[in-house]
Parts: C-alpha cells; structure tokens; sequence
C-alpha cells in the first residue's frame, strides 16, 4: 500500500463515519478550504510556518501547536481529573487567599447560573477554584494561569466575561483573543452556550472573512478574536474603542507567541488599553518565552502554576522485544495478541510509510485498525480518534500525532514499533513518557512493549532506563508461558 493509496482509506474511513458529528459552527464548514492553505488560517499574518511554531514528530510529521490544541477541544468530552497541585502566587501577599468549591459561592446571575449547569459543569475544576475568584474580584485582579487543555480555563475565562459585562452597554467590554480562526470559534461557542439565559449579552467575531462598514462601532460586548483582525477593528476600522475595553483575555500564549507575528500584534493591541484594564493570560506551558511575553502584557498579575508532579510509571509494566527487522516485530506483536487480552492497542511508528506497511498488513491479519497521520486535517483526526475511542476499531497505528493529550480508557497496550528519538538520534525521553502514558490511565494497570532491532536501539533503552529510574524488562514473545507469567 502505498503512502497515496493508505491516505485514502484515512479518508475513506473518516467518510464512513456518521456516528461522529463535529460540534463545529457553519462558519467553519465554509471556511474549510482555508484549513489546507499554507501558512496562518485566519490570514492576519504573513503565510509562513514559524520554525519553532510546533513540535516535529517522528517521521516528519509537523504537529502544529494551534492545531493540537484544537484537536484537544474537539475531542475532550469532559475536564482532565488533573492530580497535579496547584500553586498560587499572590500580587499582595498580605491578601487573603480565597478558592471556591462550588459555583453558586461566586454569586453568579441566576440566568449565568443556570447556563453553567446547563453545560454540565456540577462544581469548579482544580484550577476553577483558585482562578474564578481572582477573576471575578473588587477591585479587578490581573492574572496568569498555567492550565492543560482540558482543565476547565476556557469555561472559567468565558464566566468571567459574561459576568463582568453590563449588558445595559452596547460596546465591546471584554476583548479575548486567540491564535487561531478555529480555537476563536471555539471559545466563542463556550460563551454562546454558557450565555444562553443571557440574551441581553451579544458576542461577535473578529476573523477574518467578518467585514464590516468602516467606522461603525460594533454594539457586542463581547469580541473573540485573531490578533490580526482584532488590530485592524481597533486602529484601522475604529469597530472597537480599546479605551471602552475593562477585560481582556489573551488564551494560549505559549502557541501565541511562537506564531510568526502575532506576539507583536498582541503587544500593539494591549498597548491600546487603558491601564486599569483588567488582564488574564493562560498558557499551557510556562517556558522562559512565554514568562518574557507575559511580563510585558500583564502588570503585577497573580500567578497560578500547576506544580510537577513527578512523572509515575507505577501502573505501567515495560517490556522490550529483540527483533532483527519490522518482519519479527510484526510476528511478535501477533504473539502479544494471541497471549493477552487486551481491550485496545495503540502502536506508534517512525514514519507514515512504516505506519502504512504496518496497518496494511494488520488488516490482513483481521485486526481493526484505525490509522493516524499529520497529514490528515484536524477534523478527519478528530473522527478517527472518536471511533477509536468509541470501539469501532481495537488498534490505532499512528505516528506521534497522537502521543499527547489523548485520554482513551480502554487502552491497555502502547507499543513503540519504532522508539522515539531526537534528532540527535537519542533518546527522546518526553515523547516516551507521552507515548506509554496513553495506557495504564486513571490507576488502571497498563503494558508497554518496545521493539528492539539494533544495538542502537538497545543503547535508547538504557537511556530510558536511565532517565526514568525504572527497569524495562526483556520479552519472549516467542514463549507463551513466560509472557503470561511475566504480563499478569
């Protein structure tokens, strides 16, 4: 099969599934095209892929961030049960320090309220509790906060607004402005639907493709936007008076920043506002970059981090296999199945053309198999990942496309086909750990299966051996009696 002909059946696959609708707005559809055009979507910046605007996974599948953090939004079904403490760091020490343990503690608007239960949100998330009264303090609180797709920020942020705006206003009182067309759009339906016994609260969206008169001044008083579209409605078109602006919330600032442009664009636009103006900024990551950007955007701001917890492998049994070419790796990961009952698998390989010879000949072998490549649009991954995650197929065979963020309970095997390495050809401990941490999820025991096909190989496993502090333990799968004794 060749590398054209295993994209298809992607494409097939994701065609002939009409279980999964993607809760995306009409104005996505229209725009489709716009997602397979080089360089930004949203079209507010020169069309160019930033070198350091994404991670390169193995076998050059370029993983943009913007797009992973989309990805994240369309299949989250419900809030990461993060175990990670959080930190908080206070602008005035002196000032006590509150959390909330249940919403109706904020004193919401009744019609806000019953908006947020609406959702399905029962009580406040980890990073909700410390978060939400900063943001909806007397006087205003500027905050940054560190938070995983997936912890309830967008939904924290969203309450904000709605509860910060007077409706009785018709101008823009809250501005948020995200990386991307897709990830403002996002946003913007959290708002819609947390809004939705609000009706006197108006959203508009400032992407590219929303034209308006020149001059007139947009009644909404709430804007999600790209920060190209957002400059142009406050300088150029006049749409937004930023002096009128008392919120403004800037989301993924670590994907921000490493887009060509936009850090710039976010600059000129905090520059426009006034500075009683309130500023929240969230980011998933707190590297040295995003710390210089955040100090120039946020004045004497709270600071809310998730502390490191360290990383546990403990429900995780790892083995390695010695094998001489993909041929014995294929053969023995035919023997893993006929010793294991395994509920589903997912199996990670170097390159799209290893991950096509792989899936090809696992469907002879009568698996179902789902396949997962950069190459497919957000959308398309979306949908496999929910059919997989649904059961319609056991194995997903992908390459590191699908190492982070992904929570499948089912998934009691992850096997490295391939290590991950760096391009230094070492090690690459990160991707491991993301990679075998996608079984063994929320306590359940998990097992992790490395190919071995070189002496290099097996120098990569000493280095995680090594960095991990942890024995991987060498398997025959050869030897049906000692796998069983040895994966029990």
């Amino acid at each position: 099969m060749s590398e054209d002909s295993w994209a298809l059946a992607a494409d097939v696959q994701e065609t002939t599934s009409p279980s999964f609708q993607f809760d995306l707005s009409q104005k996505v559809g229209r725009l489709h095209d716009r997602l397979n055009m080089k360089g930004d979507i949203n079209g507010n910046i020169v069309p160019e892929k930033p070198e350091n605007g994404g991670w390169k996974a193995a076998g050059g599948d370029k993983v943009d961030l913007a797009e992973q953090s989309l990805l994240n939004k369309l299949i989250r079904r419900s809030l990461v049960r993060n175990r990670n403490q959080v930190e908080v760091q206070q602008a005035d020490p002196t000032s006590p320090l509150y959390s909330v343990k249940t919403f109706e503690e904020l004193r919401l608007k009744p019609e806000l309220l019953k908006g947020v239960y609406n959702m399905g949100f029962n009580r406040p998330s980890r990073i909700q509790e410390n978060a939400l009264p900063m943001m909806m303090a007397q006087p205003p609180q500027n905050l940054i906060a560190q938070s995983q797709s997936g912890t309830g920020k967008t939904a924290a942020f969203s309450l904000a607004m709605l509860s910060h705006v007077d409706p009785a206003n018709k101008w823009t009182q809250c501005l948020c402005i995200a990386p991307t067309y897709e990830l403002a759009l996002q946003i913007g339906k959290v708002i819609e639907q947390m809004g939705k016994f609000c009706p006197d609260v108006k959203l508009a969206y400032a992407v590219r493709g929303n034209r308006m008169e020149r001059g007139i001044k947009l009644q909404e008083q709430i804007v999600i936007g790209t920060p190209g579209t957002v400059l142009d409605w406050c300088t150029k078109y006049k749409h937004i008076d930023p002096k009128k602006i008392t919120l403004f919330v800037l989301d993924e600032a670590d994907v921000m920043i490493a887009t060509q442009g936009h850090r710039d664009q976010s600059i000129r636009i905090h520059r426009q506002l006034t500075k009683d103006c309130q500023m929240l900024l969230f980011s998933a990551t707190f590297e040295d970059s995003v710390w210089r950007f955040a100090e120039q955007v946020v004045p004497d701001p709270n600071i809310i981090r998730l502390k490191r917890e360290e990383e546990t492998l403990d429900t995780i049994k790892q083995f390695y296999v010695l094998c001489k070419e993909k041929e014995d790796k294929f053969t023995a990961l035919c023997n893993l199945y006929g010793s294991l009952t395994i509920a589903q698998a997912m199996i990670f390989c170097h390159t799209r053309k290893m991950a096509s010879w792989l899936a090809t000949h696992l469907i002879k072998d009568g698996h179902q198999v789902a396949l997962l490549s950069g190459e497919m649009t957000v959308e398309q991954r979306a949908a496999v990942i929910e059919r997989f995650r649904n059961g319609k197929e056991k194995v997903l065979v992908t390459t590191n496309v699908c190492s982070r963020g992904i929570d499948v309970e089912q998934v009691s095997l992850v096997v490295n086909f391939d290590l991950p390495v760096d391009m230094d050809g070492n090690a690459d401990n990160e991707t491991y750990l993301h990679r075998i941490g996608r079984t063994g999820r929320f306590g359940r025991r998990g097992f992790a299966v490395n190919m071995v096909d070189s002496k290099r190989s097996m120098d990569i496993i000493s280095q995680i051996e090594m960095h991990f502090n942890r024995r991987i333990t060498k398997l025959d799968t050869s030897n049906l009696e000692e796998m069983e004794k040895l994966m029990s």
